[in-house]
């Protein structure tokens, strides 16, 4: 095991009805700004929790952070909390309203453009306290320091990370009427995260793995249950905690970790659109097959301890694991392949060209250059998984 450093101070506050703790929570004396994405929040009344909770409180509101923010819709929330002398943030949302309050955060006590923050995180000099009602769960943002912020002008998007939420309230029951589609985005997002963090190398932390296979068991499990049934609060419960726990720095002390598939999925939302947990769905089999070779061992692992794969040859029971993950992902609704997305090679070459042209290389051997980007991303174009 790796030496580490690890703190992790935001107080989560788990369960139903923990939205009114908010009254109790924040600070009266403090001038907040409440982020909002769009109006889902008032059509499932966690809208009407919040402000009831905060009802004796001094708040203004900014609505309309979208989905992969952009830096564009975060500037005037800046603007607006400077002229309003905010002082303290609650986001209410998913990751995407998370992510931006962070920028916001940061942006409010900086004098020049936000996005200077996010191209050169040591321009940040501080940040305004903020918290957050989780939503969705997907993005583990309610418990983490990190953000991924867009620009819509250049078609570009990036990670910065500086603070963590001095507090998230999580309440499984906000997540029955979420759209099937988000639901199935955030158990990929959630997968991804965790093996982003354990399909490495075998034998640095045996805690840190069986943590992690944890996790990833518990979605397998989960995933067909809630397709079924997405009001059953312990299914939801289970999903909103593994999304919270597969980020929030638990599972990664002291090992290895990845994020190839991550800074792929960042360059197929940026330039189409695409859902980040969508972009994962797809990626991430592809990065399987492409660097089976030198992932084999933990790839080996991961079947037998996830998908019960015990029989076969190495490289057969290697490609079974590879094909079942496909598969999960196939499951939820997801697509796995870039046709499916109308995305093609001039997709593909684009984002070669931006990997080569800022040197790039992720991967826990910083291998993946632009070229092994290019390789992963034609293995996900056409064919489809053979065990559909």
């Amino acid at each position: 095991m790796k030496n580490f450093i690890f703190q992790n101070p935001t107080k989560l506050i788990f369960g139903k009805g923990m939205i009114a703790s908010l009254a109790n929570e924040i600070p009266a004396d403090k001038r907040i700004m409440i982020t909002f994405g769009g109006g889902s929040v008032k059509a499932n009344g966690v809208y009407t929790q919040v402000t009831e909770a905060l009802k004796n409180h001094n708040t203004i509101e900014f609505w309309g952070i979208e989905p992969n923010p952009s830096i564009e819709t975060l500037r005037k929330a800046v603007e607006l909390g400077k002229m309003e002398k905010v002082d303290y943030l609650l986001a209410v949302g998913g990751g995407s309203v998370i992510d931006g309050t962070k920028l916001i955060a940061a942006g409010l006590l900086y004098d020049g453009d936000a996005w200077d923050l996010v191209l050169n995180s040591k321009l940040i000099a501080g940040a305004v306290p903020f918290a957050t009602v989780l939503t969705l769960p997907a993005t583990g943002s309610e418990m983490n320091s990190g953000a991924v912020i867009s620009c819509k002008t250049t078609k570009e998007k990036y990670a910065f990370g500086y603070a963590f939420p001095v507090f998230s309230i999580l309440d499984p029951e906000v997540t029955f009427s979420l759209p099937p589609r988000q639901v199935a985005c955030g158990i990929a997002d959630t997968f991804v995260h965790v093996v982003e963090q354990y399909m490495t190398v075998v034998g640095q932390s045996r805690l840190m793995d069986r943590w992690a296979e944890g996790i990833l068991q518990t979605l397998v499990e989960i995933a067909p249950k809630i397709k079924e049934n997405q009001t059953n609060y312990d299914l939801m419960a289970d999903f909103m905690l593994s999304a919270t726990m597969a980020l929030n720095g638990f599972i990664a002390q002291g090992v290895s970790q990845d994020w190839a598939t991550h800074m792929i999925g960042h360059e197929l939302t940026a330039l189409h659109g695409l859902t980040h947990g969508a972009s994962l769905a797809i990626v991430y089999p592809g990065t399987l097959r492409v660097l089976k070779e030198k992932k084999g061992d933990k790839i080996l692992q991961f079947g037998e301890r996830v998908w019960g794969i015990t029989e076969g040859s190495r490289e057969q029971r290697i490609d079974s694991a590879i094909e079942r993950t496909e598969n999960f992902f196939r499951s939820l609704g997801l697509s796995t392949r870039l046709h499916e997305e109308n995305i093609d090679n001039a997709t593909i070459d684009e984002i070669e060209r931006r990997f080569n042209e800022r040197r790039m290389a992720y991967g826990e051997n910083a291998d993946v250059t632009g070229a092994v980007a290019k390789k992963i991303l034609k293995s996900c174009l056409l064919s489809q998984p053979t065990g559909e």
